[in-house]
């Protein structure tokens, strides 16, 4: 056992000049008489950013105090028997000097857990509460693809918190369906009642999500349409991933594309053109961002070949240059645009020809939503079969007898107000919205 000292990367940076480079001498001295010794910084972004380029004018002590840093983990003076660790979230901003070797020689990436570690960090947290016996850590680390280990003990705790307000003594499965549901689309809005005809039409919007991602070729599953408000969405389309997808292929994107794509043309189709509403907004920009990270990132149009033409995005004060360079003519800009156009509207053809084409199980599907507000993988499956669907589980004449759906990997949500979207993430294809 040696002695563990821990600071904040923020501790360091104060009102008065140097005394950010002070505590640092301090600290390193304190090491060093009680060597071996760790030394543990958390958040080192805050005092380990990139140096700017000096454009903002001034001092700026916290380059001061990196130096300073510097000089004591691989300067003349030895730190022999002083191990520095240290965490940050940011690693793209970190100073280029403090990850050379003699320094933070080793790094450490610490990605999402996959479907082994999401079960192995459920069980560490179930400890906690008492669980009934129908719950089974592995089908839910199996129905929550992208959830980080934070957010798993988060799910474990709002599911303690359903079986509390449902006055059970043990957290059952169901619990933990709801707690999913929670985290992944938002609490429901109960206050919030929609008119018929604004319900209609949400249904459609879902069902049209629903029916084309179940038709389009590699897709991942429909596992549960909701039109309960939930957060800023007025129904929620599920779609959970069977594995965890590390990749992406061409047909897995533009079949997502056209799927976002359906619930704007089922609008179109059943109350025509002048009724289509901005529900659709999130969908269309989503399917933009996909469309274009094809063809200036990923390499996956035809016609524009296998180069990167997204331009470099820096920031300014780290060093970046104020200059903007073009990467791209305006001639090529033409063209990326016209692939961009053209990858849209084949998917957009697509998803209007399965729709045309399945009219009437949209029809049914939209009927099974206004009578239940949700359904799920045993009702979708039974609309997609032609047959009659049942009541969802746990559904009585007068509702749902808990209000539990369950979520999943990704979903597409009809939007309350085009300004209250999310901006994707343009680093996934298939980031949450």
């Amino acid at each position: 056992k040696v002695p563990f000292f821990t600071i904040s990367g923020s501790d360091f940076v104060e009102m008065f000049v140097g005394v950010g480079a002070s505590r640092v001498r301090d600290m390193f001295e304190q090491a060093k008489k009680h060597a071996p010794c760790i030394i543990f910084i958390d958040e080192i972004d805050a005092v380990g950013r990139h140096r700017g380029a000096g454009l903002g004018g001034g001092h700026d002590e916290r380059e001061q105090t990196l130096n300073q840093l510097l000089v004591e983990m691989d300067g003349f003076e030895g730190n022999e028997g002083v191990i520095v660790i240290a965490a940050t979230n940011r690693p793209d901003v970190l100073d280029p000097a403090l990850l050379r070797p003699g320094r933070f020689d080793r790094q450490v990436v610490v990605p999402l857990p996959d479907v082994r570690g999401r079960e192995h960090i459920l069980k560490v947290h179930m400890r906690k509460v008492p669980l009934a016996d129908d719950v089974n850590p592995s089908i839910i680390a199996r129905g929550t693809p992208g959830f980080s280990g934070a957010d798993l003990a988060n799910l474990v705790n709002e599911a303690a918190l359903f079986a509390a307000r449902g006055n059970n003594k043990t957290v059952t499965m169901e619990d933990f369906e709801r707690a999913k549901d929670k985290i992944m689309m938002g609490a429901e809005r109960k206050s919030m009642i929609m008119k018929d005809d604004e319900k209609k039409l949400t249904a459609y919007h879902e069902a049209g999500h629903a029916i084309v991602g179940r038709l389009v070729p590699d897709h991942d599953p429909v596992y549960k349409v909701s039109i309960i408000p939930r957060g800023r969405a007025l129904g929620v389309t599920m779609f959970l991933p069977e594995e965890d997808r590390y990749s992406y292929s061409r047909t897995h994107l533009e079949s997502q594309i056209s799927s976002l794509f359906g619930g704007r043309i089922a609008e179109q189709l059943i109350f025509g053109e002048d009724k289509v509403t901005t529900g659709a907004s999130n969908d269309i920009e989503r399917a933009t961002d996909i469309a274009r990270n094809m063809v200036t990132r990923w390499g996956l149009s035809d016609r524009m070949g296998p180069l990167a033409y997204a331009e470099e995005e820096g920031e300014v004060f780290l060093g970046k240059s104020m200059a903007k360079t073009k990467s791209v003519s305006d001639e090529t800009a033409h063209m990326i645009d016209s692939e961009i156009r053209g990858i849209i509207d084949r998917n957009y053809e697509r998803a209007e020809r399965i729709l045309k084409e399945n009219l009437e199980k949209l029809h049914l599907m939209a009927d099974a939503l206004m009578k239940y507000e949700t359904i799920d993988s045993e009702q979708i499956d039974a609309i997609m079969e032609g047959r009659e669907p049942g009541p969802p589980k746990g559904w009585t004449d007068s509702g749902p007898s808990s209000p539990s759906d369950s979520g999943g990997g990704k979903k597409e949500e009809k939007a309350a107000k085009p300004t209250a979207e999310a901006k994707p993430d343009l680093t996934d294809p298939a980031s949450q919205h």
